[in-house]
């Protein structure tokens, strides 16, 4: 069955000092979405960036800002990330917790954005099914959240397998190790969203990355 692929270039390879360069460098390249990563210090060991940076970044791009909120206390900063220009908003499951889950969905919800939410390497996604049934998307991490440059941990791909098998419509996107080397397997495994950091900024054709990514979504 052929199915739609869509590359999200990472911004946390980009050149941080030089973003608005790199966002015009991912829509040139034909990206339709850009992500986000937002990290605390606290979820995470690593710190990025907050809501101002995505508001500077809101009026240089038409692209959908996909802002993915690692970070231990996500609800209190959902509104914010609105109103600076997410599009959609992941937040982490493991941060939030079952008994809190479905305020913290409530709260994406009301916010306007598309909802997400995210699993570590370690979840089971299937454990999060009556959540997941609430949301817009998902994201399987296939590295440990908070570092770019890993390597691909093959061990999530069953549970990219699991979850589409038990939810074949379900918007799929994964996160971490994603290259020429894994994007075919993760496809294959049932994912459509490749989020790509190093493979698509530091490709010399980061065009021909993306249209060769893409187009394995009819091989799928």
């Amino acid at each position: 069955m052929t199915r739609p692929v869509t590359v999200l270039p990472s911004l946390l390879s980009a050149d941080f000092a030089r973003l608005g360069d790199e966002v015009a460098r991912c829509a040139a390249a034909g990206a339709k979405a850009i992500h986000v990563d937002v990290m605390d210090g606290h979820f995470v060991p690593n710190i990025t960036i907050g809501p101002l940076v995505v508001a500077a970044l809101r009026p240089l791009t038409d692209l959908q800002l996909d802002v993915h909120l690692m970070i231990s206390r996500p609800e209190p900063y959902i509104e914010a990330f609105r109103r600076a220009g997410a599009d959609r908003l992941y937040i982490h499951v493991e941060a939030v917790g079952p008994r809190d889950i479905n305020r913290a969905i409530d709260a994406l919800i009301a916010s306007g954005a598309e909802p997400g939410l995210a699993f570590n390497p370690d979840t089971d996604p299937l454990m999060w099914l009556p959540a997941i049934d609430r949301v817009a998307a998902v994201m399987i991490m296939t590295v440990y959240p908070g570092f770019g440059g890993q390597d691909f941990i093959a061990a999530t791909r069953p549970r990219i397998q699991a979850l589409r098998a038990a939810r074949p419509q379900l918007p799929i996107q994964v996160d971490g190790g994603i290259n020429r080397a894994t994007a075919a397997m993760v496809v294959g495994d049932g994912a459509d969203h490749l989020v790509a950091g190093n493979a698509f900024f530091t490709d010399p054709d980061p065009a021909a990355f993306l249209a060769w990514a893409e187009a394995l979504g009819g091989r799928a």
